[in-house]
């Protein structure tokens, strides 16, 4: 179950971010609001998974699927560049995200 409360933190936390080009430096008021929400409830939520998962653990994968995630995005929505460059640092990410993990789990 925190596994699963973990992935609701990260995608409220790619909502938050995905939001923030639309802020317009916050003085857009509806997207300003959605977006201070999505990362209220996405700590909110990441507060209670760091009980039963190691923090290191735990951000790791925050960060790293995240940061996968808004790459994405902002190729498919929000007209990015894509480059063999951001694809080789995603796959480092997500790496460093596995190696992590494995780690974590003999502990």
């Amino acid at each position: 179950m925190p596994y699963m409360l973990l992935l609701l933190a990260i995608a409220l936390e790619v909502a938050g971010t995905s939001l923030l080009k639309l802020t317009e430096g916050f003085t857009r008021p509806w997207p300003t609001a959605g977006c201070l929400a999505a990362y209220a409830a996405a700590f909110a939520i990441l507060a209670l998974v760091v009980r039963d998962v190691p923090v290191g653990v735990a951000y790791a994968m925050w960060s790293g699927l995240g940061t996968a995630a808004i790459v994405a995005i902002g190729v498919v929505f929000l007209n990015e560049s894509i480059s063999l460059t951001k694809v080789a640092g995603v796959l480092l990410v997500i790496g460093g995200v596995v190696t992590l993990n494995l780690g974590g789990v003999a502990h």
